[in-house]
């Protein structure tokens, strides 16, 4: 789920932080600029773990700012094909299921990826029609599933004022088989 990504990056450092250490200075301006960000293919950047390199701080010509070229890593929210998350039950739809994880939010699970057998009540709630009763999926309700595909869909140029707001990483969930769905299911 979380995995090192190594990073090279010509970092202009603006002029207001080259008052401070070097390292807390460069520190500072990677965070603001790759926390919480998701970077195409390699996830959600969540911490920068350390600092390798340091070289250059050359000033260009017409630039207060001094560019350094800084290796370094960081911690990215990665999950991989087929791996089990457990998460929370935001929101059902006639499209499927939406869960959050406390940190990330863009994760769906479609109708065709529900149990067999599911179909969804007067409330808007999706019910599974066990063999032993019907089994709601109740709202806030803690949920595993199984990462079946991560999307980085491409940024859109133009965009409709009533869309959802863009996500730039989405995972798509299964809860279809044995110890996958409500944990309230297979507590007894």
């Amino acid at each position: 789920m979380f995995c090192l990504s190594l990073i090279e990056h010509n970092l202009p450092l603006p002029p207001h932080l080259l008052n401070r250490p070097l390292l807390d200075a460069i520190k500072e301006e990677l965070e603001r600029l790759f926390l919480d960000k998701v970077i195409s293919n390699l996830g959600l950047c969540i911490s920068i773990y350390d600092i390798r390199t340091i070289e250059g701080g050359f000033v260009f010509p017409g630039d207060g700012s001094s560019t350094y070229k800084v290796v370094f890593r960081l911690i990215m929210f990665r999950p991989y094909v087929g791996e089990i998350l457990c998460g929370k039950l935001k929101a059902s739809d006639a499209n499927g299921l939406h869960l959050s994880l406390g940190f990330f939010d863009d994760i769906k699970v479609p109708v065709h990826l529900l149990p067999l057998k599911s179909r969804m009540g007067e409330d808007g709630i999706w019910i599974w029609e066990h063999e032993c009763g019907d089994l709601p999926m109740d709202l806030d309700e803690e949920v595993h599933f199984r990462v079946t595909k991560i999307n980085y869909p491409p940024i859109p140029v133009e965009q409709d004022a009533n869309a959802n707001p863009f996500s730039p990483m989405e995972i798509i969930g299964e809860i279809y088989g044995d110890g996958l769905g409500l944990l309230s299911w297979w507590a007894d």
